[in-house]
């Protein structure tokens, strides 16, 4: 079972609806940050590439990045396969990306079945793959499947905005934000919106860039 998808604006609304009536420090945040976004994106082989390309550097070279392979054809695997990594480092990734992008056209993944899989499957499938780790795949879950029980835990804005918004001492771990999702369940990445979003407000509040 895929459990609950989000389709639209109206899942998300719900979703929030849903967290706020659990916990007033949801509410309160959603007073400052709503509408919540959508941020749902397509599937498939090139969605993966782009998230390959973001890969610890900015969100600017990265969309730099992916729009030289998009340009280039990079983003369908059949032209990947017949590229060298030379011809990938060429258009401006490193070599540990360019082999990234590589695996991930050899290892032929039905992109249609994934949609069908439960979001723990797909993460198990995804981070098979050289170059995926478990952010990128739950962060595909999410976004690229619109699945709406999936939460980042790892995500250090994640971890910031629940460090503010629940008054933590310190920045939780991965393993500790994951055990306090759970009681989000099973909205998890509608509450993954709402601390993205929450973060992004008090960044801006302190005058942080």
């Amino acid at each position: 079972m895929t459990g609950r998808i989000i389709q639209g604006d109206a899942c998300v609304a719900e979703g929030a609806a849903w967290l706020a009536a659990r916990d007033p420090r949801f509410k309160r945040a959603l007073g400052l940050v709503t509408p919540l976004p959508l941020r749902l994106r397509s599937d498939g082989f090139a969605a993966l590439v782009s998230a390959i390309c973001g890969q610890q550097v900015s969100v600017a070279s990265a969309n730099a990045i992916f729009g030289r392979l998009d340009a280039a054809g990079m983003t369908d695997p059949q032209n990947v396969l017949k590229s060298s990594e030379d011809d990938l480092r060429a258009l401006g990734l490193s070599r540990p990306k360019a082999r990234y992008v590589h695996a991930l056209a050899q290892a032929q993944l039905d992109y249609a079945a994934l949609r069908a899989m439960p979001s723990d499957q797909v993460i198990s499938t995804l981070v098979a793959v050289p170059g995926i780790g478990i952010w990128t795949a739950e962060i595909y879950a999410m976004f690229s499947l619109g699945r709406a029980d999936v939460f980042a835990p790892g995500d250090l804005a994640l971890q910031e905005g629940a460090r503010q918004l629940f008054d933590l001492p310190a920045r939780p771990t991965d393993k500790a934000l994951r055990v306090m999702a759970e009681d989000w369940s099973p909205w998890r990445s509608v509450a993954a919106r709402l601390l993205w979003a929450y973060y992004a407000h008090m960044k801006s509040r302190e005058g942080i860039r």
